[in-house]
């Protein structure tokens, strides 16, 4: 019983307290919880309601605090009776302070103290040491671009010091042997030497170590909660304390309530809510710019006119045959999408069939107008095309058809001689015919089993003969009429008296040539009889010396490549294994290369070292056709898929231009040996001339110009123009069709 009368006397105590303090200050208006019987103004007679307070929490804590605070007030008050004598004590044992005199002043008339100045005696001299920096802790790059790092205790600024070049700095790691052991401090920006225990620890780290040396890895663990006594006692629940536990702050609860009244004193206002706006509009169409002129407005209904009128007058209202009339003509003819139509009262109208459509047909209008003006181009169409030469000022080319020799099958192969007097066809059933470019007189006439797929003259000029490819088989053909000399040469060439020594690896292919007593115009002077699977010879083409000879023949399984050596009398595959299915083969006219064509890729490989140089990617589909022009830095590529590819080959493995002049299949192409023209023919029946002028400077791309289009060929069984060559001297052309007929195409 005795804390409960104790609690009480404390309480009797402090209202007597605060009673004295009501009495005293009347114009004070006190708030505070305490005021139970009592009506303020400011509260309105209103009472709040808080949760109830223990009371015996409050009495302990209250009593505490007043035990508390008497405790303090003696200490303080022994603390300052005590502290008073004890600090003039020390004051004058120590003598730090010096002593003040007491003074009139000259001004005011009053008295005060004053100090002696103090004469600073220094132990040590500090003017060699460095002032230091007084940034603090900030990034340091927000000096790179200042002259200065920072600032002293004066406020003055902090200069970097000067910094040579990383040469001066190599140097001076060579002088001082210590500068190892530095590293470089942002805020003085200097080298700082390390101590030893910052290098021990740089060297720990690089040893993948812990950096403290007194860590030790392997001693023994410490058992904290194994053994008697030592287990840990974990709680049932780890959920957290219920609110029913909580004592409510007394403090918080004035605080609340000063908020409180300061709400209904109208001091503190709550955020307002915020009202919606209305929905605002916008006349898309009305909206001016500055840069252009407005645009156009809208469109808009067209009014109603008499013939919509409910009751229109008579001359409007149409007739049984116009009724007809309107009804069987198309919507989109009639003048009106309705018919006038009369009724005696308004009230007898029905309702409106078309409101529907009509306002679609609107919201369409509006929707099609345009809104914003475009600024249309103003460009010259003729600007975009290339500034090319005229045709005319690129001359000589052929542009018309001076001579025409007829076979009797399709023409599928032609060849020119060297000096580009003779030319030499063959069709498929099996003739090939010699005749002169000049008359187009026939001077021979040979005759083959099967079909003739290939015929090429040999480009030496002190020789004259030519190969004809047939079935597995290779003919040399020496023409008629030739002088005593190149015929004797010819013959030993093609026929020595004395034959080459055998190949130590024997080959599949075998040449021959018959006694010279049966030797005639008639036959070949010699044979070469290609494996009996090689099939069809579709392509024959020499290299520039005229010793080496190619041939391309495609078989039942795959294409078959072989390189023909004269002066040997003896042929080998280059390839052990073909990739794909080879179309056409070539000799670099300059260097040791060596095209393949497959369906849809050229490799271009070197002869002398054996491998593979690059591989052109044309994106044809299947390869038709190729050839190398006479510089041999350019190529061009035709396919089946109308597409002609140049080739760059010192620049990339793509095209450098892709041109589509043909409607069909390109069957042939040819550069002309001496003028910059080249020509390519198609299964449409035309010819195309291009002028193509080929530049020394690299830096300068080849002028490709169309100059003609020449057509003499009839479409025949779906094929029309099959190959295509240039007389070597002249820029003429001649072309053999599968109508069976070979033209000369001059200038």
């Amino acid at each position: 019983m005795t804390a409960p009368t104790r609690s009480s006397k404390k309480r009797k105590q402090d209202d007597e307290d605060e009673a004295l303090v009501a009495s005293n200050n009347i114009n004070i208006e006190m708030q505070s919880d305490e005021e139970e019987g009592e009506e303020i103004e400011s509260d309105d007679g209103g009472v709040d309601e808080f949760p109830e307070i223990d009371a015996g929490s409050d009495e302990d804590s209250e009593e505490d605090w007043g035990n508390g605070s008497d405790e303090e007030e003696s200490d303080d008050e022994e603390d300052g009776a005590n502290g008073e004598g004890s600090d003039d004590n020390s004051q004058e044992d120590l003598h730090i302070f010096p002593t003040a005199k007491t003074i009139v002043s000259d001004i005011t008339g009053q008295e005060k103290r004053v100090y002696p100045e103090i004469e600073p005696e220094y132990d040590s001299d500090s003017s060699t040491e460095d002032t230091p920096n007084r940034v603090g802790d900030i990034p340091m790059h927000w000096y790179d671009d200042l002259p200065h790092v920072g600032y002293d205790m004066d406020g003055q600024r902090v200069l970097k010091p000067a910094r040579g070049d990383e040469l001066d700095r190599f140097l001076n790691t060579v002088e001082d042997p210590t500068s190892w052991t530095s590293a470089f401090d942002k805020k003085a920006q200097a080298d700082k030497p390390l101590t030893a225990e910052e290098l021990d620890i740089i060297r720990r780290l690089y040893a993948n170590e812990n950096p403290d040396a007194n860590y030790d890895p392997y001693e023994p663990l410490t058992e904290w909660f194994t053994g008697k006594g030592k287990e840990e006692i974990m709680p049932l629940t780890a959920a957290p304390e219920p609110k029913r536990r909580w004592v409510p702050s007394k403090w918080e609860h004035k605080k609340v309530m000063k908020i409180v009244r300061a709400i209904r004193q109208g001091r503190i206002l709550p955020n307002k809510t915020k009202t919606t706006s209305q929905p605002q509009f916008y006349a898309i169409w009305n909206d001016s710019s500055v840069s252009h002129a407005p645009p156009l407005p809208a469109p808009k209904p067209p009014l109603p006119t008499n013939s919509e009128s409910y009751n229109p007058p008579e001359e409007y209202l149409p007739s049984e045959e116009e009724k007809q009339q309107w009804k069987e003509m198309d919507p989109e003819d009639r003048e009106r999408d309705y018919l006038p139509q009369k009724y005696s009262a308004l009230r007898l109208v029905p309702g409106y069939d078309r409101f529907i459509k009509d306002r679609f047909n609107r919201q369409l209008d509006l929707y099609m107008a345009p809104r914003v003006q475009r600024v249309k181009l103003n460009i010259d169409p003729n600007s975009l095309i290339p500034k090319l030469p005229s045709p005319a000022s690129l001359k000589p080319f052929p542009n018309y058809k001076s001579l025409r020799v007829i076979h009797q099958s399709m023409a599928r192969c032609v060849s020119v001689s060297p000096d580009g007097a003779w030319v030499v066809s063959g069709d498929e059933s099996g003739f090939v015919g010699l005749w002169e470019v000049n008359v187009g007189r026939e001077v021979k006439k040979w005759k083959f089993n099967g079909k003739i797929g290939s015929i090429e003259w040999c480009p030496r000029t002190d020789v004259t003969y030519f190969v004809v490819g047939t079935e597995d088989m290779l003919h040399f053909l020496i023409p008629p009429n030739l002088p005593p000399s190149v015929l004797q040469l010819t013959q030993s060439i093609l026929a020595p008296s004395t034959l080459p020594p055998a190949p130590e690896i024997p080959s599949p292919v075998k040449w021959s040539t018959p006694s010279s007593d049966s030797w005639t115009d008639e036959t070949a002077i010699l044979t070469v009889h290609l494996p009996p699977s090689s099939g069809l010879t579709t392509q024959l083409t020499w290299h520039r010396r005229g010793d080496y000879l190619a041939s391309v023949s495609i078989g039942a399984s795959q294409g078959a490549v072989w390189i023909h050596q004269v002066s040997r009398r003896h042929s080998q595959a280059p390839f052990r294994k073909v990739r794909g299915k080879v179309q056409l083969v070539l000799f670099h006219p300059m260097k040791p290369y060596f095209f393949v064509a497959t369906q849809q890729y050229v490799r271009m490989y070197n002869l002398s070292e054996q491998k593979l140089l690059k591989t052109l990617q044309p994106g044809i589909k299947w390869i038709s056709s190729m050839d190398v022009h006479p510089s041999g830095d350019h190529l061009i590529v035709g396919g089946y898929d109308r597409k002609l590819c140049w080739f760059d080959l010192e620049l990339s493995d793509k095209p450098y231009k892709v041109l589509r002049y043909h409607t069909r299949a390109i069957r042939s192409l040819h550069f002309h040996p001496t003028y910059p023209l080249f020509a390519s023919s198609s299964d449409d029946g035309v010819i195309q001339i291009f002028h193509a002028r080929v530049y020394n400077d690299l830096m300068t791309d080849p002028l490709i110009v169309p100059l003609k289009i020449l057509r003499g060929h009839e479409i025949t069984k779906g094929l029309g123009v099959l190959q295509i060559k240039w007389c070597n001297r002249r820029p003429w052309l001649i072309s053999g069709g599968a109508d069976g007929t070979v033209n000369v195409w001059c200038s």
